[in-house]
């Protein structure tokens, strides 16, 4: 369907994206959303619930747009001239922002009785969800089940919501998405092709299925190490790049296996995880799921040191200018770890690890991949602004036994399916699927 943004078998050249605009307070951000849509080169149109229309008036999304939006399904003036069914057919892409916790169980019940939730159903074009809602809405257990059942169809991904103080006060999950990532998300999946009908254009970059058979391990986020019943030694991992290789190999056809310290993500769709919290947790778990694996990727920011023991009580401060001392010993190296299990057979899994550097990247990165006898190392800068920790974006380097392939900067997801082109390269070379 798409070369860059264009659609491929039809004179049109720009592709269509449909935003469908949810009734809450986050609906303001979907005028940026538009705006910056329409910046990177695509066409725009605009579905409203009736709620969304409290928030937003119409005529802001036509003026920015620069097509009137569907705000009343049962207008037979609209329903002529560019009803649900004309946004359903000529959408190469829904992205739904924000996906109140309402509109996500209308749209997991398959219901059509508003603009939004019309065009949803009678689309065959993939769907990006922005959720975006209070916290205590977000955790609760029917909202997450309408999520999954919505991720269980391959049509459907989803963006955030992100941490951070929310409208209402509270502060947690709920956030929706920034604006740039739902873009840059946006993008990514239409240079994939669609999800029914025409194939994509020869140029279009779409990975495919060629993980299939593959056996994934995947670790991400950080560990914790306690010193006492609330206190504890971490980093400031997030988990996001360890989470986006899981989906996007599971995305590849891969069978993945994600091993996570504590991280506030929803599990990847058609990943299966497991949740620890130390490095002696994440050790054992991911030597538990090392047998049949073919790949590992290591994103885990694992902790080097934890006290020598933990206390049983909350630790006290001293007189002031006291010094106190907390002996430290080193944790186990996950990686290392699971290199020396993988053994030396034509069973042994292609690696990849990552390092955080802050000098010396390509050679602190290729000594790395000498002593753990790495496939590939992904190495990053830390500490400057916009990299490393937390941040939304990353430029890397790809670092071999020969060469160094650095990166633009790019959205983690974008990121993640340039190292596994990388990795998938490596395992095609070594016979493919054992």
């Amino acid at each position: 369907m798409l070369g860059s943004v264009g659609v491929a078998g039809t004179e049109e050249s720009v592709a269509t994206v449909v935003v469908g605009v949810g009734g809450g307070i986050a609906a303001y951000k979907a005028c940026d959303l538009v705006r910056r849509l329409r910046d990177a080169g695509l066409r725009v149109r605009v579905a409203m619930t009736p709620a969304a229309r409290r928030f937003v008036a119409p005529l802001t999304f036509q003026a920015l747009a620069g097509e009137a939006p569907l705000d009343d399904l049962f207008d037979p003036g609209q329903d002529r001239q560019y009803g649900h069914l004309d946004l359903a057919r000529g959408a190469d892409l829904l992205v739904v922002a924000p996906a109140t916790a309402d509109l996500l169980g209308r749209l997991a019940a398959g219901l059509a009785d508003d603009p939004v939730t019309a065009v949803a159903v009678a689309a065959r074009c993939k769907v990006l969800l922005c959720p975006a809602m209070n916290v205590a809405m977000w955790h609760n257990e029917r909202v997450q089940a309408n999520l999954r059942t919505l991720l269980a169809a391959p049509r459907f991904t989803t963006i955030g919501p992100e941490e951070g103080l929310l409208a209402d006060g509270d502060v947690g999950l709920g956030r929706l998405a920034a604006v740039p990532d739902i873009v840059a998300a946006a993008l990514d999946l239409l240079s994939r092709g669609p999800a029914l009908g025409a194939p994509a254009a020869p140029e279009a970059r779409r990975p495919g299925r060629d993980l299939s058979g593959q056996r994934l391990l995947v670790t991400a986020g950080p560990t914790r190490e306690p010193l006492d019943p609330v206190r504890f030694l971490s980093n400031p991992s997030t988990g996001r790049m360890g989470f986006a290789l899981a989906a996007a190999a599971a995305a590849r056809g891969a069978a993945v296996e994600l091993v996570s310290g504590p991280v506030e993500l929803p599990d990847p769709p058609g990943v299966r995880v497991t949740r620890v919290t130390t490095a002696d947790e994440m050790r054992a778990a991911a030597l538990a799921a090392l047998p049949g694996t073919t790949l590992v990727v290591a994103a885990a920011a694992v902790a080097d040191y934890r006290p020598r023991a933990a206390l049983p009580k909350k630790k006290k401060k001293g007189d002031a200018g006291e010094v106190d001392r907390i002996e430290l010993v080193r944790t186990p190296d996950v990686l290392l770890a699971l290199s020396e299990a993988a053994g030396d057979g034509t069973a042994r899994p292609v690696f990849v690890g990552f390092a955080a550097e802050t000098e010396a990247l390509v050679e602190n990165a290729r000594e790395k991949l000498r002593k753990k006898r790495l496939d590939l190392v992904v190495g990053n800068l830390v500490g400057g602004p916009d990299s490393g920790f937390a941040a939304r974006e990353n430029e890397a380097t790809l670092v071999g036994a020969t060469d160094a392939e650095p990166l633009p900067r790019m959205d983690k997801r974008a990121l993640a399916d340039r190292i596994l082109d990388r990795a998938a390269a490596l395992l095609r070379a070594r016979g493919g699927a054992r």
